[in-house]
């Protein structure tokens, strides 16, 4: 009798124990489903004031993206909801804030009755397949793929932006499908509407591109209503503590419709675990009065010279960026304090940026 009732009670521990295993085991896939959903974003803010000329309403500013408010102006808030899964997935971008509408400026192109368009908070909406572990099919609107910088102040290292990635498309729509080659090989294709047309097309014109990529640094080609950009992005980790960026790119439009060519170096160097001290340098040149510069000769030629000096403090999830800025064009294209026509400006600003 006491043998069956200790077999009895073994079979009941035994039961209870699998249950108790079986529970966890469910719990834990529970969790892991729940954390292939994820909540991400960043907030930000700064100060900007020019050292060379006026600070008053429609001050003048760097040619560029993103920064060129004065005072003590806004970023934006920019909320990101994803979902991972073993085969597919989608990430949806919104941005709201003066950066976000830079960052969207094309978008709105369905109005609806009030004169709103259904883009204008979008930066990123798609949906993704991953067909096998070496190819992945994305479609929807998606961040270019080309240039080093991209439209999250977090992910730069500048919070001010340079003129290649300001005037190089800020995102696309369409499908891409991704490749893995292996030996640190990768492949893009792509087909998208015509730059900037990130809503619908509206055109019946088609863009394509293409990326070659190997060990960091890639080789990129867009082609969208008769302009032709080719673009080199790359870095190299020089020391454990100095790391080097290069960004190169060149744009030319046909029948004259302006070219520019571009190349910056973004040396950085990190003096402790939470201070990085960074140098973008970028020399941009325009022609056939492609206007991003501000001023041409009289064959609309000019270029500029932009140095921007950049401290990166991080306080836990918090990243602090003062920042001075110079940049030096071949024509007057700012002005002096006196408002008369010069040919550079200095400016400074000081941004934070919580990410989450």
């Amino acid at each position: 009798m006491k043998t069956i009732i200790s077999a009895k009670y073994i079979k009941k521990m035994v039961f209870f124990t699998l249950m108790g295993l079986t529970a966890t085991v469910i719990a834990q896939e529970e969790e892991e489903a729940k954390s292939k959903f994820e909540f991400s974003g960043t907030v930000d803010a700064y100060y900007r004031t020019n050292l060379t000329a006026p600070n008053e309403e429609d001050a003048i500013a760097p040619g560029s993206s993103f920064a060129n408010l004065d005072g003590f102006s806004l970023g934006m808030a920019n909320v990101i909801a994803s979902y991972e899964g073993e085969k597919v997935g989608f990430v949806a971008d919104l941005v709201f804030g003066p950066r976000g509408s830079d960052a969207t400026f094309n978008s709105p192109q369905y109005l609806n009755s009030a004169g709103g368009g259904t883009g204008e908070i979008i930066n990123q909406l798609y949906v993704y397949w991953n067909v096998s572990e070496d190819v992945t099919l994305t479609f929807g609107n998606f961040n270019t793929f080309l240039g080093y910088e991209v439209i999250s102040p977090a992910a730069n290292f500048n919070y001010s932006t340079s003129y290649l990635f300001s005037y190089g498309p800020f995102s696309h729509t369409g499908l891409k499908a991704d490749f893995d080659l292996g030996s640190d090989w990768s492949a893009m294709l792509a087909v998208m509407n015509p730059t900037d047309l990130t809503e619908l097309n509206g055109t019946g014109d088609y863009a394509v591109g293409a990326q070659l990529g190997y060990s960091g640094q890639f080789l990129n080609f867009l082609y969208s209503q008769g302009g032709f950009e080719i673009d080199y992005t790359g870095g190299f980790d020089v020391s454990e503590d100095f790391y080097l960026g290069v960004n190169a790119a060149h744009f030319s439009q046909e029948d004259n419709g302006g070219s520019f060519t571009g190349v910056a170096l973004y040396p950085q160097l990190a003096t402790s675990e939470n201070f990085t001290i960074g140098l973008r340098g970028e020399y941009f040149m325009e022609g056939d009065f492609f206007g991003a510069i501000g001023a041409s000769d009289a064959d609309g030629d000019s270029s500029v010279l932009a140095l921007t000096l950049t401290g990166s403090a991080t306080i836990g999830d918090l990243i602090l960026k003062p920042e001075i800025r110079l940049d030096s064009a071949s024509e007057d294209a700012f002005i002096d304090n006196d408002s008369d026509p010069t040919s550079s400006l200095a400016s400074i600003l000081f941004a934070a940026i919580y990410s989450f």
